[in-house]
């Protein structure tokens, strides 16, 4: 169930830097011994505070967060729909991701050059939007090709298609992302099977000074890009990214006195990490016990036999049911046999849709 979003920028925006910190913040190997990760990805824990409590409570001897995955996207530059620079790979890296992280600087600093020669992130992000847009374009004309002579001659359902495909080209001409459009759901299926680029989910990642990280709202670089966000209904995160890079070689204590020092409740990677998971419908149940307490990954929607093959693939061929109770209620009665006493603990059968914060054990046979 591995899903991944691309960290995209200009050059010297502070996209690497961010990189670094993520892959310096990596899992512990020992605890994914077959995970083979490419040089370009990096696979970090999902921060979350339930797993803290639970652990106070089991006292497993091991705990195993819950991940995901980051890819660092190619540069770009001016022409790279056209294959300018690393355009063509630029174009083939983003197309495999499921959502998009774009850096952009917020900060002037002399000593740093800036592509452009000057630091405007409005310019930068309507600079990438537009090259995929391009890229878009092309797919979405290629697409006509081959669907308007099927709706000239009534073929079903190609009709539909085609006034959907032209709504795209016009929103591509123009410049503006396919995920900012008005439109059904049924057209939303349709195009998903298109892999346009502008059509993924976006958080804008807003690299601000070490000054600045305390109060953003104060940087009028910041305030630009959270309009924009606001105006596509994207979310906007600022994170110093330098700073991120150093807190990442920290020890989890000394990263928690770090950052009480400087009066932040969390980091700016924590943030983005539970953003991006939360974006892609991503959600957490767990399973707990004095040998492992650990923390799983599934899709909202999903119902109960799909999560227990998310564990394993015998768990959903031979699923029975599910004992659960929640989070919340194991916060309150600190104990299972306090929840079994007091009629917490539920038994759901096949139909049951999992919901974020199940605490969950999975009977079956096979």
């Amino acid at each position: 169930m591995a899903s991944t979003a691309g960290i995209v920028g200009l050059p010297n925006v502070g996209k690497s830097t961010l990189f670094n910190a993520i892959t310096n913040s990596g899992v512990l190997a020992e605890n994914y011994p077959f995970a083979t990760i490419q040089p370009n990805v990096g696979v970090v824990e999902v921060p979350d505070v339930r797993m803290e409590e639970i652990v106070k409570l089991f006292h497993p001897k091991r705990t195993i967060y819950t991940t995901f995955e980051f890819t660092d996207i190619a540069g770009l530059v001016k022409g790279a729909s056209k294959g300018e620079g690393l355009g063509n790979q630029f174009l083939s890296n983003i197309r495999q991701t499921d959502a998009i992280c774009h850096v952009v600087r917020c900060f002037d600093d002399p000593n740093i050059t800036h592509v452009e020669g000057t630091v405007d992130p409005v310019r930068d992000i309507e600079e990438i939007n537009l090259e995929l847009s391009i890229a878009d374009l092309e797919t979405v004309e290629n697409r006509i090709a081959k669907v308007e002579r099927k709706a000239k001659t009534k073929e079903k359902g190609a009709q539909e298609e085609y006034e959907t495909l032209l709504k795209l080209k016009s929103a591509c001409e123009a410049g503006t992302p396919v995920r900012t459009l008005d439109l059904s759901e049924k057209d939303r299926l349709l195009i998903k099977n298109y892999g346009l680029l502008t059509a993924k989910p976006v958080i804008y990642i807003a690299n601000v000074s070490d000054e600045d990280v305390n109060d953003p709202a104060g940087n009028e670089y910041f305030r630009s890009v959270q309009k924009l966000a606001e105006g596509e209904g994207s979310e906007c995160i600022a994170i110093c990214a330098k700073m991120e890079e150093e807190l990442a070689g920290l020890e989890k204590e000394e990263k928690k006195m770090f950052l009480e020092e400087l009066g932040i409740a969390q980091s700016g990677l924590d943030q983005i990490i539970q953003a991006a998971y939360h974006l892609l419908g991503l959600r957490t149940f767990f399973t707990v016990g004095e040998p492992e307490c650990r923390a799983w990954t599934f899709h909202e929607g999903m119902k109960a036999p799909q999560c227990a093959g998310v564990i394993h693939t015998d768990f959903e061929r031979g699923f029975i049911r599910a004992e659960i109770y929640s989070y919340e209620d194991l916060m309150e009665y600190k104990t299972e046999q306090s929840l079994k006493e007091h009629g917490k603990i539920r038994l759901e059968g096949k139909e049951y849709l999992m919901k974020d914060g199940d605490i969950v054990f999975f009977r079956f046979n096979v």
